[in-house]
């Protein structure tokens, strides 16, 4: 994917929106994120155990973080920061209350942001993906992937 591309999907199926998932995993390096948007049951979770599963980590040991707010996954090259949004408050200072600043002081790190709608500004360090999922239930699912740097 090119700078500023974006790219549109139907997923037909959870195994496709996996895939879809494990396509944008195989690109990602220290530095980047993936900024997730969609609504409850779209398939968030599942599209980061794709990218997660490209990125060489055990997709068993994948959870929504949304009680923690930040499950971290290590790997030989990178670590993994899953963060969730959902339980904080918009008008509030998200990325401090997750300490992104202090997380992309590794450089290894990636960061994978569900509810990404609630964190108003953030300067990222590297390259930036949004990925909107719409459409739950046994639908399909439109997935558009930006890459937004």
């Amino acid at each position: 994917m090119q700078e500023k591309e974006a790219r549109e999907f139907v997923s037909n199926s959870p195994e496709e929106t996996f895939d879809f998932g494990e396509m944008l995993g195989n690109r990602l390096s220290g530095g980047d994120a993936v900024l997730l948007f969609g609504d409850l049951g779209a398939g968030k979770t599942l599209f980061t155990k794709g990218v997660l599963y490209a990125l060489d980590y055990d997709i068993d040991e994948v959870t929504s973080p949304s009680f923690t707010l930040v499950n971290l996954y290590k790997t030989e090259k990178f670590n993994i920061y899953h963060i969730d949004f959902w339980r904080l408050n918009e008008n509030s200072d998200i990325a401090g209350a997750v300490g992104l600043n202090e997380i992309f002081e590794d450089e290894t790190a990636i960061v994978i942001c569900e509810w990404s709608e609630r964190l108003k500004v953030f300067s990222f360090p590297a390259k930036v993906f949004k990925v909107k999922i719409d459409g739950d239930g046994d639908d399909p699912r439109r997935i558009k992937i930006e890459n937004l740097t």
